[in-house]
């Protein structure tokens, strides 16, 4: 029997990092999150590599940013090789149960087993054949996808996406979800350790909890969102495009911003905390099943989410922008050895799950991945600390330091600078103010050192070579400039 630890992990889209109870939110109702916080380890700066599902998904599972894949938003990605391949090449039985977000919809993915579950409301093939597996249980029950609500109830724009589930509850996609999962892992009888990524669609749009945990949310106060008068002026025009965007757009996730009341926001925001503790209720369903089997006391458990969401910051809503409330994510890991409720404020990333799940599992991470492993935090250690985090979408790339933050529009004028620790909120943009522009020119040239260093480093993988490869550091005093290639390969400056 090969004693290697099990690895769960569980992943919510679209839920913002102060959205758990336990990390001092008080307006949250989250206990199975507070429990794998209270029994692990938390880091409470964790950022994603993009700022939507696929592009965020597409980096954290291949290892490499999107400018060595090309999975920039919604590309396809699912041709890549993910460190789930070096898992189960490794030696682990892979299943993925729920939301992935490969495109194209169908690939394996490195997986032996799949559930699929794609977004609620999103078209039923996504690049694959026929309907998801959600859809089909639908569909055995006499019921269809929730799908183009925008054209045929005329008040949908005005819902601000709030609309409380109407069905049974076990046909809901997160419920479906936890109930697979649990009924999974029930059955679970291969003879090999366990590697099982279980996505949850939720708290993504629409915002559809059950009435009863809607009903949890019934008499509290809840945090202001960073609003003020003139907020996107200062701003490039994709900010004040995006709020205009969805306000038109012929698609579910239409929401008419531009119109929203202060009774609007709590609404939005009472219906989106509801469905993340519809999805905490279903995490329990997870973590009790994997006890119940004897699973849990070997397991690793790692919780995170995809992205965040505006929630109304800005009179924005949803992600594709680079604010905190967007790229800063929720990460915990508890499991054998780790101390409880440690608390980790250094700057890490999505990038950084794979290398720690490789070395969890006792397999060297190839040289592609471009994250850094965890695990001196899982042992009561510590590393040096990042100076940044990086975020790629679009024509976007975010290099988030302590205090300051840059966002680069490639080939625009415009561009986004902040003071995180004088304005939290991101509310005053100083792009051009000439106070700080040696600091950002500085950024600047770290973020190109950044990018020619990544993409020189993954040429390896670009050129088919095998999982361990070697290239020059770029570092003047690396002993493979000078011809010394017996000497340990050096780590990577980021």
């Amino acid at each position: 029997m090969d004693a290697r630890p099990n690895i769960i992990l569980i992943m919510t889209d679209q839920q913002r990092f102060d959205t758990i109870g336990a990390w001092g939110n008080k307006h949250m109702v989250t206990p199975h999150m507070d429990r794998i916080a209270r029994n692990g380890i938390s880091f409470h700066n964790a950022f994603c590599p993009g700022a939507t599902c696929v592009a965020s998904r597409a980096a954290m599972f291949t290892g490499m940013y999107a400018h060595n894949t090309g999975a920039h938003s919604f590309f396809n990605w699912g041709h890549h090789r993910t460190w789930v391949q070096d898992l189960a090449d490794g030696g682990y039985y892979c299943a993925s149960i729920g939301k992935m977000h490969f495109q194209p919809r169908d690939v394996p993915g490195g997986f032996h087993d799949r559930i699929i579950v794609e977004n609620p409301t999103s078209v039923t093939n996504w690049g694959g054949n026929g309907d998801d597996d959600w859809g089909n249980y639908l569909h055995h029950h006499g019921e269809a996808r929730p799908n183009h609500r925008h054209r045929s109830d005329p008040a949908w724009k005005r819902k601000f996406q709030c609309v409380p589930w109407h069905l049974d509850e076990h046909l809901h996609s997160d419920v479906y979800t936890g109930d697979a999962a649990a009924g999974w892992v029930r059955h679970y009888e291969e003879d090999k350790p366990l590697f099982l990524q279980v996505g949850f669609p939720g708290p993504h749009e629409p915002w559809d909890p059950l009435p009863r945990h809607l009903h949890l949310y019934r008499d509290k106060s809840f945090p202001k969102p960073h609003f003020r008068e003139g907020d996107l002026e200062g701003k490039p025009p994709q900010h004040e495009a995006h709020q205009q965007f969805h306000a038109s757009v012929d698609h579910e996730s239409c929401i008419d911003m531009p119109k929203v009341t202060d009774e609007d926001i709590e609404k939005i925001q009472r219906h989106y905390y509801a469905k993340i503790s519809l999805v905490d209720e279903q995490v329990g369903k997870l973590l009790d099943a994997l006890e119940g089997e004897g699973l849990l006391e070997n397991s690793f458990v790692v919780f995170c989410s995809d992205h965040g969401d505006m929630l109304c910051d800005h009179r924005l809503i949803y992600k594709w922008l680079m604010y905190d409330t967007v790229t800063r994510v929720p990460l915990m890991i508890s499991g054998p050895g780790i101390g409880k409720m440690g608390q980790v404020e250094d700057l890490v990333s999505l990038m950084d799950v794979g290398p720690t799940l490789l070395e969890l599992a006792g397999i060297n991470p190839p040289t592609r991945l471009e994250g850094r492993s965890l695990s001196p935090y899982l042992k009561g250690g510590s590393i040096e600390p990042r100076n940044y985090v990086y975020c790629e979408d679009n024509y976007m790339i975010m290099m988030r330091g302590d205090r300051y933050k840059l966002v680069y529009y490639i080939g625009q004028e415009n561009g986004e600078f902040y003071d995180t620790l004088e304005d939290p909120g991101e509310l005053k943009n100083l792009w051009r103010d000439p106070a700080v522009e040696p600091i950002r020119q500085g950024m600047k040239g770290e973020l190109l050192e950044w990018l020619a260093t990544s993409t020189y480093w993954n040429s390896g993988y670009k050129c088919g070579e095998p999982g361990q490869y070697k290239r020059r550091h770029p570092a003047p005093d690396n002993p493979w400039l000078h011809g010394n290639t017996a000497s340990p390969k050096p780590d990577r400056p980021f």
